[in-house]
C-alpha cells in the first residue's frame, strides 16, 4: 500500500523520544517479557471471540422474549467493541505477535463486526496516530458540520447544543460505518480530506467478502428466523451500544480539556518534535482501574499507546510509570484524568466551550 503525499512534516530534537525508546527497551530486557505475542493477550482473545460467539448464537436461535433480546443486544454490542479495542486494534498495530500473518489475520475481525481493517490502517494508524488533533490531517476529528472539536473548524449556530446532542450521535457511529463510511471512503479514494489508495486485488477481495459476511450475519441469516422489525431492532440496539462504546474510549483520549490542537506554521511545519506533540495531544484516563483497562484494551494509557503503538497492550500499565518517570526528568506534559468519570466531564466541557 503506498502512502498518498503528506507534506506535514515535524521540528525540533528527537533526544526525547530517544531517550524513552532506550528506557522502554531496557524495561523488557530487564523484565524479560516479549513486547507481542503475550499469553496473557491469547488468552484474552479467546475470552473476548468465545463471549461473542456465545451472544450472537443465543440472539439469533435461542433470545424467546423481548427482555432477552434486549440483553443480549446489548452484550452483542458490547463483545464487538471489545473485539475492536483488544484484538483488531493491537493486531491492527502489528502489537499482537511478531508474525505479520497473525497479526493480518486477527486485524481482519474488524471486518467480521462490520468494519473495513483496509480503511481503518489509513484513518487510524497513518493519518490519525502520524497527525493527531491537527485539523485537515486527523479525520477523527472532524465529523463535518455535526460537532466542532477543534478551535480551527467553523461553528455553525447548532454546535451552542452540541453537548447535549452529540452523546445520542456517537451511538450511530457503527451504523455509519456499516451502511455508509466505508463505501463513501473507497468511492471517493479518500477519508476526510486526505487522498487514500483504493484497495486492490487481495485486499479489495477482504473488502469485499468482509462486507458479504457481516450483511449475512447482521440481517440475512437473523431474517430467516425472525421478522424484519425485530432484526432492525436489535441490530440497531448492537451497532448503538458498540458506537457509542468506540466513540467515548476515542473522546476520552483526545477530545478533552487537557489535550491541544496544534496548528502547522507558515511552511507547512510543527513547531513541535512527534513524540512530544503525541503527548500534548493524548491524554490518559483510569489508569488505576485493572478493569477499564481490561475492557478497553489498555486505550485509557492512550500515552504509551501512541508512542510505542507496536507494544502490546498488556504491557501499557507497566510502562506507563517509566513514560512518565522520563517526562517529569525532561519538563514534558504527562497529562491524565483520574476516572472514566473524569474523562466524561472533560470532553463535556470541551464540547459546550467549542460550541460557545
Amino acid at each position: 500500500m503506498d502512502a498518498p503525499a503528506d507534506r506535514l512534516k515535524f521540528s525540533g530534537d528527537n533526544a526525547f523520544h530517544r531517550e524513552l525508546r532506550r528506557r522502554v527497551d531496557d524495561y523488557f530486557s530487564q523484565s524479560e517479557h516479549k513486547q507481542r505475542d503475550s499469553g496473557r493477550m491469547y488468552l484474552k482473545t479467546a475470552v473476548i471471540l468465545v463471549a461473542f460467539v456465545f451472544s450472537y448464537v443465543s440472539l439469533v436461535f435461542f433470545a424467546a422474549t423481548w427482555w432477552q433480546g434486549l440483553l443480549l443486544s446489548v452484550a452483542l454490542g458490547i463483545t464487538m467493541a471489545q473485539i475492536g479495542f483488544n484484538i483488531q486494534h493491537d493486531a491492527g498495530h502489528q502489537a499482537y505477535s511478531e508474525r505479520r500473518s497473525v497479526n493480518k489475520w486477527l486485524a481482519r475481525t474488524l471486518d467480521l463486526v462490520g468494519g473495513s481493517s483496509y480503511i481503518w490502517h489509513w484513518k487510524h494508524a497513518h493519518f490519525h496516530h502520524t497527525y493527531v488533533n491537527i485539523d485537515e490531517y486527523d479525520s477523527d476529528i472532524n465529523l463535518g458540520a455535526l460537532a466542532r472539536f477543534s478551535p480551527g473548524q467553523k461553528r455553525h449556530w447548532h454546535h451552542r447544543w452540541q453537548h447535549i446532542y452529540l452523546w445520542v450521535l456517537y451511538g450511530f457511529t457503527a451504523v455509519s460505518w456499516h451502511l455508509h463510511d466505508d463505501f463513501r471512503d473507497i468511492a471517493t479514494a479518500t477519508i476526510g480530506k486526505r487522498p487514500m489508495p483504493r484497495p486492490r486485488g487481495k485486499e479489495l477481495a477482504v473488502f469485499v467478502l468482509g462486507k458479504v459476511v457481516f450483511f449475512g450475519l447482521a440481517f440475512a441469516l437473523p431474517l430467516v428466523f425472525h421478522s424484519i422489525g425485530a432484526v432492525l431492532l436489535y441490530y440497531t440496539i448492537t451497532a448503538m451500544v458498540a458506537g457509542l462504546l468506540l466513540a467515548l474510549v476515542f473522546q476520552l483520549a483526545h477530545v478533552v480539556e487537557e489535550a491541544s490542537f496544534p496548528v502547522a506554521n507558515e511552511a507547512g511545519r510543527m513547531d513541535k518534535p512527534w513524540a512530544i506533540h503525541q503527548l500534548e495531544t493524548t491524554v490518559n484516563f483510569s489508569r488505576d482501574s485493572r478493569l477499564i483497562t481490561w475492557l478497553v484494551g489498555g486505550l485509557n494509557f492512550q500515552i504509551e499507546h501512541h508512542l510505542f503503538p507496536r507494544v502490546c497492550h498488556v504491557h501499557y500499565p507497566a510502562i506507563s510509570r517509566v513514560v512518565e518517570t522520563a517526562c517529569l526528568e525532561y519538563g514534558v506534559p504527562y497529562r491524565a484524568n483520574l476516572s472514566f468519570g473524569a474523562g466524561i466531564a472533560s470532553h463535556y466541557r470541551w464540547l459546550r466551550r467549542m460550541g460557545r
